[in-house]
């Protein structure tokens, strides 16, 4: 038996150990482990530090049996979930479940096959949170910004809107003194939910550019982004003052590229605030000098189908049915569109997932983001420590793909997010995926993105977001290598 402490909660992870051994040794005891597990056994102890997650408090997932080797236990125990002297009985209840024919008892609703995390239906949810986020907000009478930490997002918060401010006018000041200042100023924003931080960025460029006589704020298009046609039509009055130099566009954040593509080498300014860890992604683990992909399957509890069919009036039996209605059609999946409501925040809050690892060498078919093979992979996670859960970033780093070709040879992209800088930090915290009311929050592997920029001649470094205190937020700056 392998047991990995993968936080430093300095209260819980002593006892959390302690009180481990002691329920592991018991399962022994009673026969619901046998040697054979126990020898192969791998146990987690996480704290997760989103209060509304994927996980149920203790995880059982598998191996899959295959070419790669025979099957392998793990369990994933969320310390945060787990109140004291109640682990023992939560682990001796979720072995009883896995090891439980289907006839004896009632099994999860399965709303998913297992499949790679970034094609779970999980997505189709978050997907159609940010299309029909004003029918979640007016469901909940509070906007989606009052979930996030802090209740505001890290874009809007003043200071970083000035010196992001002052980084570009000191840039276009030397492009203007090197005679290489373009007659129009293309600068695109990604992803500008309500457009708060793109009114507040104009505001504060007109008044700079006043101050200092230079005339660059009447040569700027601003390009607002975002693939919601309603969030787009919200972010008009954010802007209003500024209206003769905006321009709205509906755009895929995964590929900017192929809407602007009448902007390539154009733009010298890209911008995009906790985009990236919105976007599909999947997760790898690293063991024994051999990568395994995570596969998910999306469920609730038979008890939490019956509490929500009661609560909209369905059969039992329909609930995966109208979650497919509901993931085409929206609240309207049902006759009373307020007991679709009900239907779709109370299936997003009871949602789980179930996991197994998979070997590539199962996995025919399986593809690695683009700029990124596999022998790359390994070469990467060459020095990492030797047992490492990791996100493969898949949506950020085809987003970063393709935004690079729109830069100017001078211009810069600009992300704020929550990055993992070092992949040694995956073992020592959860990042993710965590929920945020009906959307999705994902950390980013910015060690990978960093090395895949570096292969596509681009340089990346990360400055610390300085203007919230304990904020996660990092500030990531690319620029093409001289």
């Amino acid at each position: 038996m392998n047991l990995h402490l993968n936080h430093t909660q300095r209260d819980s992870a002593p006892a959390a150990a302690s009180e481990t051994v002691g329920a592991v040794l018991s399962l022994l005891e009673e026969r619901l482990l046998d040697p054979a597990q126990f020898a192969r056994l791998q146990i987690y102890l996480d704290w997760l530090q989103y209060k509304h997650n994927f996980r149920e408090p203790v995880m059982i997932s598998r191996v899959a049996e295959g070419r790669a080797g025979g099957a392998c236990m793990e369990i994933r125990i969320d310390s945060r979930q787990i109140g004291p002297n109640a682990l023992r009985q939560a682990l001796r209840q979720a072995v009883r479940q896995v090891n439980a024919s289907r006839a004896e008892e009632a099994g999860p609703i399965y709303i998913e096959d297992f499949r790679s995390f970034r094609d779970s239906v999980v997505w189709d949810f978050n997907r159609l949170y940010w299309q029909r986020l004003k029918d979640w907000e007016q469901a909940t009478g509070r906007p989606y910004e009052q979930s996030l930490p802090g209740g505001q997002s890290d874009g809007h918060v003043p200071g970083a809107v000035t010196e992001s401010v002052e980084e570009f006018w000191k840039f276009l000041q030397s492009l203007d003194a090197q005679g290489q200042l373009p007659p129009e100023l293309f600068i695109v924003e990604i992803g500008v939910g309500l457009g708060t931080r793109a009114g507040l960025w104009l505001d504060r460029m007109r008044e700079v550019d006043a101050e200092r006589g230079t005339n660059y704020y009447p040569r700027i298009r601003f390009l607002l982004g975002d693939y919601s046609l309603s969030t787009l039509e919200r972010s008009r009055p954010a802007v209003k003052r500024h209206l003769d130099l905006c321009s709205f566009i509906a755009l895929d954040a995964l590929d900017p590229l192929k809407t602007l593509s009448f902007l390539r080498h154009k733009i010298l300014h890209v911008h995009s605030t906790n985009t990236y860890d919105n976007l599909p992604d999947e997760e790898m683990v690293w063991r024994d000098n051999q990568v395994y992909w995570v596969q998910v399957r999306a469920y609730v509890t038979a008890a939490d189908a019956a509490r929500i069919a009661s609560l909209c009036e369905i059969r039992d039996a329909t609930f995966a049915r109208v979650v497919n209605r509901l993931i085409e059609v929206g609240p309207e999946c049902l006759p009373d569109r307020a007991k679709g409501m009900v239907f779709w925040m109370e299936t997003w809050k009871a949602m789980r997932l179930e996991e197994r690892l998979v070997s590539p060498l199962d996995l025919p078919d399986v593809s690695y983001p683009a700029g990124l093979s596999p022998s790359q992979l390994e070469d990467i996670l060459r020095d990492a420590p030797s047992d490492l859960r990791f996100h493969l970033s898949t949506g950020a780093l085809e987003s970063f793909r393709n935004t690079l070709p729109l830069l100017h040879p001078r211009g810069y992209l600009q992300v704020q997010d929550i990055f993992v800088k070092d992949l040694n930090e995956y073992s020592m915290g959860f990042h993710g995926p965590g929920k945020l009311d009906g959307s999705i929050v994902n950390w980013v592997n910015g060690a990978l993105l960093r090395e895949v920029a570096e292969r596509s001649g681009y340089d990346i470094h990360f400055a610390p977001f300085r203007h919230r205190p304990g904020s996660k937020t990092s500030v990531l700056y690319t620029t093409q290598r001289e």
